[in-house]
């Protein structure tokens, strides 16, 4: 992580900032000066697979930043003593970042989730930001060797970078290939394009706001409880194990 404070969680290195702040002073800059810049939100349960896999925290490490994305972030930097300043939700980052795409006439590559999804997620993106260029747009069924998808998006010059392949094969996509880019902003926003699509919705302004997205989606996808299972361990090991 570069140029910005940071809270330290299992190993990961937070940015601690708003996500007003973050965006403007950092994250902005660099999209105006065509610099290259790895986004990398991460909850409770990414965090339990860097600690489960070395090769895994090694690419979110690449990041030049991660942002505190899940609840259970925030609250384990209040039990550090580390208070991380506002959750930074993926989702929202994301829609910002779009509408300063749109602002500024930005192009766009949408790589990930299945066809049909990717293909309504473009639609969506025209419709409601017109001044955005497209340029490009391919499903996430693909091989994450297969340089050719990869060169064709470098090609297309984008200027963001959305790659919905769920963790962790966004990271692994973004730091296999990053290379090739000469600009580009990129973004690992896991079933984001399920919510623009409108094939997942997302849970109601109260919910979010009481900080219990992760319970309504729990309840609306009972498949996911393994995930919750996650989230307890981790919070169990910063509680009792103060990791």
């Amino acid at each position: 992580m570069v140029n910005t404070t940071a809270v330290t969680i299992m190993g990961i290195d937070f940015v601690n900032e708003t996500k007003e702040k973050f965006l403007t002073e950092y994250v902005y800059p660099k999209l105006t000066h065509n610099q290259k810049c790895f986004i990398v939100t991460a909850n409770p349960e990414i965090v339990m697979k860097t600690r489960e896999s070395n090769a895994f925290k090694k690419l979110v490490k690449q990041a030049n930043y991660v942002v505190p994305d899940g609840v259970g972030i925030v609250y384990a930097s209040k039990f550090k003593k580390q208070l991380i300043k506002e959750r930074i939700p993926g989702y929202d980052l994301m829609r910002d970042l779009l509408a300063k795409a749109d602002q500024e006439s930005y192009s766009c590559y949408f790589l990930g989730a299945k066809e049909h999804v990717n293909e309504k997620v473009v639609e969506q993106i025209k419709q409601k930001y017109p001044n955005i260029t497209i340029a490009g747009h391919h499903h996430g069924y693909i091989s994450m060797d297969d340089n050719s998808i990869a060169d064709k998006i470098a090609s297309s010059h984008p200027d963001l970078i959305f790659v919905a392949l769920g963790s962790p094969r966004q990271e692994e996509w973004i730091t296999t290939h990053m290379d090739k880019f000469n600009k580009g902003l990129f973004m690992g926003v896991g079933g984001s394009f399920d919510v623009i699509a409108g094939e997942v919705k997302r849970a109601p302004d109260a919910w979010i706001n009481l900080n219990l997205e992760w319970l309504y989606r729990l309840l609306k996808q009972p498949f996911r409880w393994k995930r919750i299972l996650k989230v307890l361990e981790f919070m169990a090991r910063i509680y009792f194990k103060k990791e």
